[in-house]
């Protein structure tokens, strides 16, 4: 990875391991609360900035998100309006630049936002933190920067507040408990997975196990991405 050219970008090490992935009193979408095995794999510390993302809008003359010129005005907000081709577009880009990227997984995701500890509610404990903006409460005007706040355990930033972030799994209804090493969602779908809060919520952080989803050509302005890496 070289710094230079994707300055707002750099990875944290998710270990392999085992945990705890779901809820069990969340919606029914989230249970059961199974044991679920990931690799070890690397995971952008912050979501993929709107100055990241005019690079790749320059370099490839790919359409513009969704309300682009109002909310693209501060470089290091995660960009947001973006489908979910939008996001698999810029990790062609990624990788025809000699820096393949690509979105993580459902579980991939609940695990790194864990942090490594089960139970907990969110990534830094089991209460909204006093860094979250308004108090977690929205809607607010816009997203905030990627670099607000404080890491999680595992040194992410903001993950499971300010956007939704797309994840390369189509949508299941629930989960399949005999499915625990590297779950990577049904071979089909209608819809593909996300996680994280949104800064349009009433609420802008979102729960470790909580869910959400959207048809893949939709571009919403409280949509984002996170990209990761097969550890080598």
């Amino acid at each position: 990875m070289t710094a230079d050219r994707f300055p707002d970008e750099g990875f944290a090490r998710i270990p392999a391991g085992w945990f705890q992935m779901g809820c069990d009193d969340g919606p029914e979408e989230e249970r059961p609360v199974h044991r679920v095995w990931v690799d070890a794999f690397d995971l952008a510390v912050y979501p993929v900035t709107c100055r990241a993302y005019a690079q790749f809008l320059q370099a490839s003359g790919h359409e513009a998100p969704r309300d682009w010129p109002l909310f693209s005005t501060i470089p290091d907000r995660p960009v947001v309006g973006v489908s979910w081709f939008d996001c698999q577009a810029y990790c062609r880009w990624r990788a025809s630049e000699g820096a393949p990227v690509r979105l993580p997984t459902e579980a991939e995701w609940e695990r790194a936002a864990r942090g490594g500890v089960d139970g907990l509610r969110y990534p830094w404990g089991d209460t909204i933190p006093a860094w979250i903006p308004n108090g977690g409460h929205g809607p607010l005007e816009a997203p905030w920067p990627v670099t607000l706040g404080e890491p999680n355990p595992y040194g992410l930033f903001g993950i499971a507040a300010n956007v939704h972030e797309w994840c390369e799994d189509w949508y299941a209804s629930g989960y399949d408990p005999a499915v625990t090493d590297q779950p990577t969602g049904p071979a089909t779908g209608a819809r593909r997975a996300s996680r994280g809060g949104s800064w349009r919520h009433a609420v802008t952080l979102s729960r470790c196990a909580a869910r959400s989803r959207l048809d893949p050509s939709f571009r919403y302005t409280d949509y984002g991405f996170r990209v990761a890496q097969s550890a080598t």
